[in-house]
C-alpha cells in the first residue's frame, strides 16, 4: 500500500532510501527483585562496554567529518562512563536491594542529574547533568535491548525521519548515507531547514506527523521539489522518482555552467548573489556554486560551539580564514547573534516568557561589553585580510547603532594605538529585521553604510506570527503585500543615500521571491549556497524593468499573499 504525506519543500532534491527513525526511544521498565546479582552487574557492564565503544565511533565520525572541537563534546560523555564513582553506586544499588539493573541505572542516575542540575551557580556543573541524561539513556538502552539513536552510527543509505533535528543531530550527518529527511515540524526557516540545504540533501518539514506513520525500515521517496513523501512506494512509482531525480541532475549541470558568470538580469543589470555560512568549513560549498562573496556569516556559532566564551585570537583565526578563503570578496560578518533558540550553557542568560523578544543579539553586546569588544578586537584585526564589512543585529533604535559604532571605534583606535595594523575600508552596517527600523529606514541610512534584511525575523515581528508555530505557520507570509511595501521604503532610502542594501534572509533565495526582490531593486542577494546558481539563472530570464513594473503592482494593487502568487506565476509562465 502507497501512503503520501505533504509537507514543505525545504531543501531542493529528491532522496530514496530506506528509513531511519531518529526519535526518543521507549525506555519504560519494571522495577524487579532479583536472585542473582553477579548476573545483573555483568549485565550492566557489558551495556557500558558497549555504550563507550558506541561513543568513541562517534566522536571519531564527528572529529573526521566536522572537526576535532566538535568531537570534544563526546569526551565528556567517555568520562562519565568511565567514572568508577557512577558504576559503582549502581552496583551497590543493585547489590544492597536485589533490584533489577534498570531500576538501580534509573536511581542512581537521577540522583546525580538532580544533584548537578540544583548547582545554579555553576553552569559547568549543570553542563555535566546534560552528559550524565545522555550516557544513561543509551546504557539504558543497552540493558532493555533498545535502540538508541546515533546518526553518526549510519552505515548504509538512508532517509532520516524524525520530529525535528537539532544541532548536534546534524553535526553527526553523513552525507554519504544520510539521502535525505523528513521531519513532523519545522518550516523553511527552521534550524532542520537550513541545515539540509547547506549539507545540500533534500528535505520536506512541517508534516505533522510522519512520526506516527512511518516505521522503521519503510521504503520512502522524499521529493524535496515538492513537498511530497512517499510512504512505502511501489516499483511503478519509484520509477517514476527515479526518472524525476535523474532530470534534477541534469538541471544542475546547467546550473553549474553559471558558476563563473557574473549574475546579470535579461536586460543587463547586475546584482550581487552570495552565500550564508555558519563556519569557515562551509566556504567549500560556497566557491563551488560560484558565490559572489559572503553575504552572512553567523559568528554565533563560534560561541555555540565552544565550552567558553571564544578568545580574540581563536576568533581572529576564524575571521581570517573566511576573509582568505573567498580571493578578495566582500564578507559580512555579523556580531554574536545569540538568544532566541540560541542559548549558551557558560552564558546564564534571564528566563524569559518569550526571548525572541527579549534580551539578545545586539541587546546582549551592549550589556555585556567585554564579550563585544573582544570579538570587535578580532575583527577589525582580521580585515587587512580581505574586504570586511561589520553587521550589528537586532538593531531597534538609531541610539542602539550608535553605541555599538562607538564602541568599535574606540576598539580600532586602541588597536592602532598599540600598532596594530586595521584596514580603513571596513563597511558598517545593520541587519533589518525589527519593523521600527525598517520604517525609519530612512533616519538609518544617513548613518550606515549598507542594509541588510532579516526577512527570516521581520516577517514574523511584522505579522505578529512565531514561525515556528505550526498554527500560526500560515502567517508566514514573505510575499504579503506588506512586507514587500517595508521591504521597497528600506531599499527606496537606501539607495536615497547612496547606500546598498542585501538580504540574507531566506527570502532571498526564494524562487518565487526573486523576481519581486529584483524588481524593488535590491542590490545583494544571500542564501544557501546551493541556491546560489539555480538563483542566478532565474535572474538571467528576468528583465530588471518589467519586475519593477511587477513590484509596484503586487504592492498597489493586490491585497493578499495569494494575488500576489498568482502575479508572479503568470509572469513565470510568460517567460518559459
Amino acid at each position: 500500500m502507497t501512503n503520501q504525506l505533504v509537507g514543505i519543500a525545504a531543501s531542493d532534491g529528491i532522496a530514496i532510501g530506506k528509513a531511519y527513525l531518529l526519535t526518543e526511544p521507549d525506555l519504560s521498565f519494571d522495577k524487579v527483585s532479583i536472585t542473582d546479582p553477579e548476573g545483573e552487574i555483568k549485565r550492566l557492564l557489558d551495556s557500558f562496554e558497549k555504550s563507550k565503544n558506541e561513543i568513541q565511533g562517534i566522536r571519531e565520525h564527528v572529529a573526521k567529518a566536522v572537526g576535532e572541537d566538535e568531537a570534544q563534546v563526546f569526551d565528556a560523555h567517555l568520562m562519565v562512563l568511565s567514572d568508577p564513582e557512577l558504576f559503582d553506586g549502581i552496583k551497590n544499588d543493585i547489590t544492597e536491594n536485589m533490584i533489577n539493573a534498570e531500576a538501580a541505572l534509573s536511581t542512581v542516575a537521577k540522583m546525580y542529574i538532580n544533584m548537578f542540575e540544583s548547582m545554579e551557580d555553576n553552569p559547568y556543573m549543570q553542563e555535566r547533568a546534560a552528559d550524565i541524561k545522555d550516557v544513561t539513556e543509551r546504557v539504558m538502552g543497552h540493558l532493555l535491548g533498545v535502540k538508541i539513536p546515533s546518526p553518526a552510527t549510519i552505515n548504509e543509505e538512508v532517509v532520516i525521519v524524525a520530529k525535528d533535528l537539532t544541532p548536534s543531530d546534524t553535526a553527526q550527518l553523513n552525507r554519504d548515507y544520510v539521502k535525505g529527511f523528513v521531519t513532523d515540524i519545522g518550516g523553511r526557516t527552521s534550524h532542520s531547514a537550513i541545515m539540509a540545504r547547506s549539507l545540500e540533501i533534500p528535505a520536506v518539514v512541517g508534516t505533522k506527523e510522519v512520526t506516527q506513520v512511518i516505521a522503521e525500515g519503510d521504503m520512502v521517496i522524499i521529493d524535496g521539489l515538492e513537498g511530497d513523501i512517499i510512504i512505502r512506494p511501489n516499483e511503478e512509482t519509484i520509477a517514476v522518482y527515479q526518472e524525476k531525480a535523474a532530470a534534477f541532475k541534469e538541471q544542475q549541470l546547467e546550473w553549474a555552467k553559471l558558476k563563473d558568470s557574473k549574475s546579470l538580469s535579461k536586460d543587463g543589470k547586475q546584482i550581487e548573489i552570495a552565500a550564508n555560512i555558519g563556519t569557515p568549513k562551509d566556504l567549500t560549498g560556497v566557491i563551488e556554486n560560484g558565490a559572489e562573496g559572503i553575504g552572512l556569516y553567523r559568528t554565533e556559532f563560534l560561541y555555540m560551539d565552544s565550552e567558553d566564551f571564544p578568545t580574540e585570537d581563536e576568533q581572529y583565526e576564524a575571521y581570517k580564514a573566511v576573509l582568505e578563503g573567498v580571493n578578495g570578496q566582500a564578507v559580512v560578518v555579523r556580531t554574536m547573534d545569540i538568544g532566541g533558540d540560541k542559548e549558551l550553557p557558560y552564558l546564564q542568560l534571564p528566563e524569559e516568557m518569550n526571548p525572541f523578544l527579549g534580551y539578545r543579539a545586539v541587546r546582549i553586546s551592549l550589556a555585556e561589553t567585554e564579550m563585544f569588544r573582544t570579538q570587535l578586537r578580532a575583527l577589525l584585526r582580521a580585515s587587512v585580510h580581505g574586504k570586511l564589512r561589520i553587521m550589528f543585529p537586532m538593531i531597534a533604535t538609531v541610539n542602539e547603532f550608535r553605541d555599538a559604532k562607538a564602541i568599535l571605534d574606540e576598539e580600532k583606535a586602541k588597536l592602532e594605538a598599540e600598532g596594530t595594523e586595521v584596514s580603513n575600508e571596513i563597511q558598517v552596517g545593520i541587519m533589518i529585521e525589527i519593523p521600527a527600523a525598517a520604517v525609519l529606514a530612512h533616519q538609518f541610512a544617513k548613518e550606515v553604510d549598507f542594509f541588510s534584511i532579516g526577512t527570516n525575523d521581520l516577517i514574523q515581528y511584522t505579522m505578529a506570527a512565531d514561525r515556528m508555530n505550526e498554527r500560526v505557520s500560515y502567517l508566514y507570509q514573505p510575499y504579503n503585500p506588506a512586507i514587500l511595501t517595508l521591504l521597497k521604503h528600506v531599499i527606496d532610502s537606501a539607495h536615497a543615500e547612496g547606500k546598498w542594501v542585501g538580504m540574507c534572509g531566506e527570502m532571498a533565495g526564494d524562487q518565487t521571491a526573486v523576481p519581486l526582490l529584483l524588481g524593488l531593486g535590491l542590490d545583494e542577494f544571500s542564501m544557501s549556497a546551493s541556491s546560489v546558481l539555480k538563483t542566478r539563472s532565474l535572474v538571467a530570464k528576468l528583465d530588471s524593468k518589467e519586475m519593477e513594473k511587477l513590484a509596484n503592482k503586487a504592492i498597489n494593487e493586490c491585497a493578499t499573499v495569494e494575488e500576489v502568487i498568482a502575479l508572479v506565476e503568470e509572469m513565470q509562465e510568460l517567460i518559459k
